[in-house]
């Protein structure tokens, strides 16, 4: 029998034409129900209709997106240091940690630690790394940066530098220094505890590594997503919903500025879509250039619906796999862990996210193997650094859903 191998670019397509296909279907049965609505034939069925095309819109973009990713992800290389990947391979199977002591013989750099772990080497810390980039909706749109140490400070400037004009044969006279300060991003310590079977682990077959990876992935990615939005830095990244905020016309130089809707818990009752287009207009033009939208899947669904003068809607859907949706042309990214719209919350963010915000991943991802706890099966606690929080508080802006 012949074996014919899957094509992840078939797929993708496929995927593809079935989303714009759901998207006309949501455009045509919300024009129905706003016709309805405007005869004051309201069909209760029809407006559960369109909630449900909706949601059903929402789920295939995030599965397009993840077949788009995965279509794009190279397979993993020869490792750098195949002697460190066989020595934790062997750690991890067999509980057989006498090469990894050989290793810290050989070399101080091999960072072995019998009662916190032992590093993982570079070839897995990346399968790791990506699994959970793939997932992350917000380490997708931020700055991330690798360091060494357990903290990075970032030096920023608060103005008091001063410039001039001169001649080309015009004495320069010493202008003012700025003056420096600097943000501390501390990294705080992030766990996963998968557990396997030791016929798994026995299973010469099974990738190990990936095996770890998947299995990390999704509680890392989502316990750092939230984080990320609203963690409040106590052991814990800080979030950009954290911060202080005050009217975008008032704030201060460590405050992230506000646009109100005008309305408590909703939009605007006339030209709802406006409050979105001076929440674009907030930050200054060079922000701008790369902003996007940041929301849930249920406020989106309610900006889903607006349209502009001429009827058109304002939310298009990309025409190309693994791209996002757009907003008044600006890219859209979903971020379950977004309030819902409600009174004084801030439901959408708008901005240029990778200047904005900055996560920091110390290097090294730990592994201690313990098969006592949970017999028969052995349990994997896999630890990593993570820190992260606002680097440019004129970089993001918030909708707040509220008279003032």
């Amino acid at each position: 029998m012949e074996t014919k191998h899957r094509n992840p670019n078939g797929d993708v397509k496929a995927a593809m034409r079935d989303f714009l296909s759901a998207f006309e279907q949501f455009k045509q049965s919300n024009d129905a129900r706003l016709a309805a609505i405007e005869t004051k034939k309201n069909d209760p069925l029809l407006s559960e209709k369109v909630e449900r095309i909706s949601k059903a819109l929402s789920d295939q973009k995030s599965a397009l997106d993840r077949m788009a990713l995965a279509a794009q992800r190279p397979a993993v290389g020869a490792p750098e240091d195949a002697e460190k990947k066989s020595a934790i391979l062997a750690y991890m199977r067999k509980g057989d940690a006498s090469a990894l002591h050989a290793i810290e013989r050989k070399s101080l750099s091999a960072g072995v630690d019998a009662e916190g772990g032992y590093l993982a080497p570079e070839p897995t810390e990346r399968v790791i790394a990506a699994a959970v980039r793939d997932i992350s909706p917000i380490r997708q749109i931020a700055t991330v940066r690798e360091i060494g140490v357990t903290s990075f400070k970032k030096p920023v400037s608060l103005g008091g530098g001063a410039a001039g004009w001169v001649g080309e044969t015009g004495g320069r006279i010493e202008t003012q220094t700025p003056t420096l300060s600097s943000i501390d991003f501390p990294t705080m310590e992030l766990y996963a505890m998968p557990a396997a079977s030791q016929t798994l682990l026995d299973d010469a077959v099974v990738d190990i590594e990936q095996w770890l990876a998947d299995e990390v992935q999704g509680e890392f990615a989502a316990q750092e997503t939230g984080a990320f939005a609203g963690g409040d830095g106590v052991n814990k990244p800080r979030g950009f919903l954290s911060y202080p905020t005050a009217a975008e016309a008032a704030r201060g130089a460590a405050e992230i500025g506000y646009i109100a809707t005008g309305a408590a818990g909703a939009f605007a009752a006339s030209n709802p879509a406006d409050t979105l287009l001076d929440l674009i207009y907030a930050p200054k033009q060079a922000f701008r250039a790369n902003g996007r939208f940041v929301m849930n899947r249920k406020t989106l669904s309610v900006v889903r619906k607006f349209k502009d003068a001429d009827g058109n809607y304002l939310w298009q859907p990309s025409l190309a796999a693994g791209s996002p949706s757009t907003l008044f042309g600006y890219p859209v990214t979903e971020v379950e862990d977004m309030p819902d719209i409600g009174a004084n919350a801030y439901a959408i963010a708008f901005g240029d996210f990778q200047r904005g915000y900055l996560i920091v991943d110390r290097q090294g991802v730990r592994i201690l193997r313990d098969p006592y706890s949970a017999k028969p099966y052995v349990l994997f606690y896999t630890t990593k650094r993570v820190g992260g929080g606002v680097q440019n508080f004129d970089a993001i802006k918030l909708l707040k859903f509220a008279a003032i």
